[in-house]
């Protein structure tokens, strides 16, 4: 909706093709858009698979920009198309590509740790953990590291799962059968490089449901610790200082969202410059940019960081034209 609305209102003409999970709502949103008058000679709408409608889309050399939000791999690929002139294109096609996380939050030793915790345990089982923003590492001062995670596994436990019309559920299912196999293939993998202690199964119920599931002792190189896995599961990292916490923080080829729990001000001052993520939060959760005052984006493999949802967001859909008159 956003990276429509944002090409609608700068002028353009917009093939809208949304995922091929999510038909339905994106035809919604096409609806709901020619309701409020946008001609529908403006707005066009597609569904299909990526690997075949996408590249066609994307190579088209009538094609002036393509706006992207998804996985890494898919962005990286668009990026690569894009670059390359097709016949008859006759600009520089610009890309706008809003990819991948695998966000940390720094729970520092002079932390309250009780809203650090609700914090983390916000971030990352809301929404099933589907959020390219979702905290999926909790990196952890080692001098508060086991009272964090006994107090962190109480609160998950609280969490109750299943279907989305029930408003007691804080969590519902993930999106298909195929995501559901790859994150509980990644808790086996979790389960060699890590501790289990909560979760880890599919959760009772018609549908794709998995537990919240929290693995402790993650090296932070592991797999699970380096890899978006974009479903309930959070690691636990113990970091001996706030130095050594910054540098697992960094230390993926993500960049999108960030988090630090701390009541000293010259570590919160510290991570504001050395935190390399483009949304940065001291003392909350690491989810939950609001449109207008906190644009989004993120920093290396999360994105060419466009910082949707600001008003600069929008000159990356028009191009500037300097007029200059001499007065004769």
């Amino acid at each position: 909706m956003g990276m429509t609305a944002a090409s609608l209102v700068t002028g353009n003409a917009v093939v809208l093709k949304p995922a091929s999970d999510t038909p339905t709502v994106a035809a919604r949103v096409v609806e709901m858009f020619y309701e409020a008058g946008i001609p529908k000679d403006a707005l066009n709408f597609i569904t299909g698979p990526g690997s075949s409608i996408g590249d066609v889309l994307v190579q088209h050399p009538r094609t002036r920009f393509v706006a992207f939000t998804g996985s890494k791999e898919v962005g990286l690929r668009i990026s690569e198309l894009a670059g390359k002139a097709s016949p008859g294109q006759m600009w520089v096609k610009r890309a706008i590509l809003e990819m991948g996380g695998k966000d940390a939050i720094i729970v520092d030793e002079e932390a309250d740790l009780e809203p650090a915790v609700e914090g983390v345990a916000v971030s990352a089982f809301g929404y099933q953990g589907q959020k390219c923003s979702a905290c999926s590492r909790a990196v952890v001062a080692e001098k508060v590291y086991d009272a964090f995670v006994e107090k962190l596994t109480t609160r998950a436990k609280k969490i109750t799962v299943g279907p989305s019309e029930e408003p007691a559920n804080y969590m519902g299912p993930v999106i298909n059968e195929a995501a559901r196999e790859k994150i509980l293939g990644y808790v086996e993998l979790g389960k060699k490089e890590g501790k289990l202690v909560l979760g880890g199964k599919r959760a009772g119920g018609d549908g794709y449901f998995i537990e919240p599931t929290i693995l402790v002792d993650v090296h932070p190189q592991a797999r699970i610790a380096q890899e978006e896995i974009f479903g309930p599961v959070l690691t636990v990292l113990k970091a001996r200082d706030f130095d050594h916490a910054l540098e697992i923080a960094n230390g993926t080829q993500f960049g999108l969202t960030g988090s630090v729990y701390s009541r000293n001000a010259k570590k919160l001052a510290r991570a504001a410059e050395e935190f390399h993520v483009g949304n940065l939060y001291f003392n909350r959760k690491c989810t939950g940019a609001m449109v207008g005052a906190h644009p989004f984006g993120g920093f290396n493999m999360s994105g060419t960081d466009s910082k949707a949802g600001g008003r600069d967001y929008l000159l990356l859909f028009m191009q500037a034209k300097a007029v200059a008159e001499k007065i004769v």
